[in-house]
């Protein structure tokens, strides 16, 4: 069975909910404590959602720094799948996985919403179960979610097909409509919704986030 790692800064609001999106996905969640510097053999890992350290400084910068991201850092460029969600995306701008930084959102209020996104990418090891130009709806929560880079930046991210998702209305004000999206080699992917919260029937908007770690799941058996 595949072991995916959730790993749990200070702050931390999704990694329960993370965690059991991994396990009705069909793989094993291993919890991962940000102060220790061991990945503990998983096959993927993702960093949930919430308000690490409060998001003091900015949102992610902090958890940066944490001893846990050497390792994962180190992993990551060496091929392991990681997934970035809310907060999680944003400590992935911050150490550098991921290209691009985040910033309030333009209304400069919390956003809370079912948000609807275009499927852009689906050679990742976190997208392959989607099909191109599909539409998905998973939840929306944040006020640190605009996603803003220079331009030489997203006309590379758009060149070499690195956008993920993008927003179905736009609810940030993130440059291009851009909600998620990946390293060069990708396996690691980064957005800002919520797809754990969208993974069985009855609880949350739609089942069209499981598919994110059913995605993981096979892509590290087929790894193995």
């Amino acid at each position: 069975m595949s072991r995916i790692g959730v790993i749990t800064f200070p702050g931390s609001l999704d990694d329960r909910d993370a965690a059991r999106a991994v396990r009705l996905a069909g793989a094993e969640p291993v919890r991962l404590w940000h102060a220790s510097d061991s990945l503990a053999g998983v096959d993927a890992v993702v960093l949930p959602g919430g308000f690490s350290y409060g998001d003091y400084l900015r949102a992610g910068a902090l958890s940066s720094f944490a001893p846990i991201m050497t390792s994962l850092v180190d992993a990551a460029n060496a091929g392991l799948p990681v997934l970035g969600i809310c907060n999680g995306f944003q400590i992935l701008c911050e150490t550098h996985l991921l290209a691009g930084a985040m910033i309030k959102n333009t209304q400069l209020t919390f956003v809370c919403t079912d948000q609807v996104l275009r499927v852009e990418n689906t050679c990742t090891a976190w997208t392959h179960q989607y099909s191109e130009g599909e539409q998905i709806t998973v939840p929306l929560k944040n006020q640190d979610g605009q996603f803003i880079a220079d331009e030489s930046t997203l006309d590379e991210l758009e060149g070499e097909g690195r956008v993920v998702f993008r927003y179905v209305g736009n609810p940030n004000g993130s440059r291009r409509d851009i909600a998620g999206i990946t390293n060069a080699r990708g396996n690691v992917v980064g957005l800002m919704p919520h797809p754990e919260h969208a993974v069985e029937p009855g609880f949350g908007p739609s089942t069209d986030g499981l598919r994110f770690f059913s995605s993981a799941l096979t892509a590290t058996l087929a790894g193995a």
